[in-house]
């Protein structure tokens, strides 16, 4: 486990102050989200809810399917390929080339975009790289159980940022699925409970910060720049190889890993291979990531993330003989509990969105 969730915090593209790269996405399509009278205009039906349904599971299931994929993979990299720092670049450079290759065969183009608009991105890719260092960082410092039951509180923090930032609400069935949802991720991941006082500051705020990526990486794709998934992961990925990378080298990894090649104690070909195919895998996860954050919603994925620990602990039940007592047990109960309650406070909103902007008018009463 431990590995799997420092894997979690520094290989995958995963707030009590306002960030301010969040004034440089500024026009927000969900502000007026949950407001007894919206505006009339279809615009500002909030981008989520006007996704088909099908569409949206359908990622959701894709990104589900990689992210479980590449979890399993990296955890048997990881028992010799110990540098998640050069990881975290290889992911980043393998998302660069794969999305600047689909832009080549024609499937997206980039946008213009101003000085304003490559300072939010750089912003962004600085608080991408900081959350993967806040979350080694405090995970050194902290027990696994409490790190894990920290991340669970993601979804809390993700609302509070869309209640201040853009006044955003939800209905009351989505608050009430939040309590299964972590409560029984927090079971499904219980044990020893250790920390210090630095650790316990440096793992809320890496929390704060996974909340707020989640978030603005949505609003950078649903907000005034609506930059197509498949370019916001080409112009975010070289940015976050070379932070990672300057990140590795700080840290001695770049040395170690010369080191370890220059051991023999590894086949060059074999390992060359294992990366190439990990890095492929992750190239898939980023773009089914970005794609279904912007389909199904900050919220959703912050959501998926717990979801996500709790399928982690089944399949490690039946691939590494992982045992769970009867508390991890009941935990993944309470949390698929909850999150079919999510689901169905998600189409019970979809519907009431529809509702409201498309209301019939009367033929029959006069003016």
């Amino acid at each position: 486990m431990a590995d799997e969730s420092r894997l979690e915090s520094s290989a995958l593209l995963t707030l009590g102050e306002k960030v301010p790269v969040l004034d440089l996405v500024d026009h927000d399509l969900e502000g007026d989200a949950g407001l007894p009278e919206p505006p009339p205009d279809h615009q500002n039906l909030d981008h989520e809810y006007s996704i088909p349904s099908t569409v949206k599971f359908a990622w959701l299931g894709t990104y589900f399917l990689f992210s479980l994929l590449l979890t399993l993979y990296n955890k048997f990299i990881l028992g010799v390929f110990t540098f998640p720092w050069l990881l975290t670049s290889l992911h980043a450079s393998f998302a660069s080339m794969g999305t600047y290759v689909m832009m080549e065969l024609g499937y997206f183009k980039l946008t213009r975009l101003g000085r304003r608009e490559y300072l939010a991105l750089v912003a962004f890719s600085t608080l991408f790289t900081a959350n993967i260092a806040l979350s080694n960082l405090s995970l050194a410092m902290v027990s696994v159980p409490f790190y894990q039951t920290m991340r669970m509180l993601c979804p809390i923090f993700t609302i509070f940022i869309f209640r201040m930032w853009y006044n955003r609400t939800y209905s009351n069935l989505t608050y009430l699925s939040l309590v299964p949802l972590i409560v029984g991720a927090t079971m499904t991941t219980a044990g020893e409970m250790t920390f210090s006082d630095a650790g316990f500051a440096l793992t809320i705020l890496g929390v704060m910060l996974a909340a707020a990526k989640t978030v603005i990486t949505n609003r950078f794709m649903t907000g005034s720049l609506a930059l197509p998934p498949l370019e916001f992961v080409l112009r975010m990925s070289p940015l976050a190889a070379l932070q990672a990378l300057v990140c590795a080298s700080a840290t001695g990894e770049v040395e170690g890993f010369r080191n370890l090649m220059a051991s023999g104690n590894i086949s060059v070909w074999s390992a060359l291979a294992s990366l190439t195919g990990n890095g492929f895998l992750a190239f898939l996860l980023n773009v089914s990531s970005f794609q279904t954050n912007k389909l199904a919603g900050a919220l959703t994925m912050t959501v998926c993330g717990n979801l996500k620990q709790c399928l982690t602990v089944i399949i490690g039940i039946f691939l590494f003989n992982v045992s769970v007592d009867l508390l991890n047990g009941a935990g993944m109960a309470v949390t698929m509990a909850g999150a079919a309650i999510y689901s169905k406070a998600e189409l019970d909103n979809k519907r009431r969105q529809k509702q409201v902007q498309y209301k019939p008018v009367d033929q029959a009463s006069g003016p």
